[in-house]
């Protein structure tokens, strides 16, 4: 470490440390607070040992600098001053990989970061070396071998860097109409090809963005802090200064670097992306069948929500109530109905049209509202269902702003609320959720 933390600690303020707690484990153990069974006392008695000679050692090893030390950050500070936002705790949370200080996803973290809710359980971050990069880059495929299970297929053999994460989150919500845009984009001198330095534009302005947001941070870090001591900013561990030849890299332009990506290869990568993970939603439910029930379909479209306990059963319930024996949905119907969110924003327009007309929405304006905005048509059984969900009084007419706000959230899979519910933020919403929703029944009762 560049400097050794101050060690400045008050013997008299241990002391009464240990002695209140000491005296509260005891007050609360007579008053039936804490269960008086031998596991209990012995484990309360461990933690005031522990406390006791805990004391002991600092107050044997403390050290006073007089001189003003110099605080270096580490990550986890340097972090919290960022007040990183929901992306940002979400990669670091997903990614199981370090290499050179610097996190990365796995393939497989990315997928499970857009389907499961947690990271499956490890002890602790793989540390990458030069010898498994080169074993990475071996069994990474050519952009010819790109199919719709090759994030699966690679499994952990493979990185994927936090702005690679930001662009594989946008391709999930692109419709097919984005896929130019977005090409175009990367293609800054119009040759309709992208190379490797191209490319990599886009991780130069993510990195500068955030390179400033760091430093604007820490600098209001330090000038509220009232130590006097001088910050040593640490590299960032999202975006390090050295470049590294990552699985999408490798995938687009090989391992030299030389090859360009056209428009095709890149529209197939993102759609063999979007299958990739609808499929894997899909089999979670489906069980190897070929088909999922109108129930599960329910349950995928509001998985994504912040609707309360009690909201969520009351769609749940109103679709068994309405369609007690359904056919199914199959993976054709489902791709097609999610392909058709990525278009939301077309349609919430289309169908604001109907609003200012004071006009109810019906399926057969549903059906051509989708037409118009996607080209293509749902199945009636889908676009059905989906009025089963949302039609609140069964009179054939949708619900569309309730639809299409619960969409968002599926669309961007909780993305955009995650940060609120999350922590000391999730626990104070949720107090304030419980609070508001007492408030009526408080009232009645007066």
């Amino acid at each position: 470490m560049a400097a050794i933390g101050r060690r400045v600690v008050s013997n008299v303020q241990l002391r009464n440390l240990f002695a209140q707690c000491s005296r509260t484990f005891k007050t609360n153990l007579s008053r039936g607070n804490i269960s008086s069974s031998p596991g209990i006392y012995l484990y309360g008695t461990a933690v005031v040992t522990s406390a006791y000679f805990g004391w002991k050692w600092i107050g044997k090893n403390a050290v006073v600098e007089a001189a003003k030390p110099t605080r270096r950050m580490t990550d986890e500070q340097s972090l919290r001053g960022l007040k990183l936002n929901h992306r940002e705790r979400r990669f670091i949370k997903f990614a199981s990989a370090e290499y050179q200080g610097q996190l990365y996803m796995t393939p497989q973290d990315f997928i499970e970061s857009v389907t499961d809710s947690e990271p499956r359980p490890r002890l602790k971050r793989r540390m990458l070396f030069e010898r498994d990069l080169d074993r990475f880059a071996q069994e990474t495929p050519v952009l010819s071998k790109g199919s719709p299970d090759m994030f699966r297929t690679i499994f952990d053999r493979g990185i994927i860097s936090y702005t690679e994460y930001l662009f594989l989150l946008s391709i999930l919500t692109k419709p097919q109409t984005g896929f130019r845009i977005a090409f175009n984009m990367f293609d800054t001198d119009g040759n309709e090809r992208v190379d490797k330095e191209e490319f990599l534009v886009l991780e130069k302005i993510f990195s500068t963005a955030r390179r400033d947001r760091l430093n604007r941070a820490l600098e209001g870090a330090a000038k509220s802090s009232d130590t006097g001591e001088d910050i040593e900013v640490l590299e960032d561990e999202l975006q390090k200064s050295h470049v590294v030849d990552t699985t999408l890299l490798l995938h687009f332009f090989g391992r030299k670097g030389k090859q360009d990506l056209k428009f095709e290869e890149f529209k197939m990568f993102m759609e063999n992306l979007q299958t990739e993970v609808l499929e894997i939603e899909f089999n979670e439910f489906s069980k190897g069948l070929p088909a999922i029930t109108e129930l599960d379909f329910a349950k995928i479209l509001l998985r994504y929500t912040y609707l309360q306990s009690d909201q969520y059963e009351m769609y749940l319930e109103r679709l068994l109530d309405r369609i007690p024996e359904g056919k199914g949905i199959t993976f054709s119907e489902f791709k097609s109905f999610c392909q058709f969110l990525n278009t939301l924003d077309d349609f919430a327009i289309a169908m604001r049209m109907y609003t200012l007309a004071d006009q109810p929405i019906s399926q057969e304006e549903f059906h051509r509202a989708v037409k118009i905005c996607t080209g293509a048509e749902l199945s009636p059984h889908i676009v059905d269902t989906v009025f089963k969900i949302f039609d609140d009084d069964g009179d054939g007419q949708l619900s569309y702003k309730e639809f299409i706000a619960i969409m968002r959230d599926r669309l961007h899979r909780g993305f955009k609320q995650q940060q609120a519910r999350e922590g000391w933020e999730g626990f104070k919403a949720c107090v304030k959720d419980a609070m508001n929703s007492d408030q009526p029944q408080q009232q009645s009762l007066s």
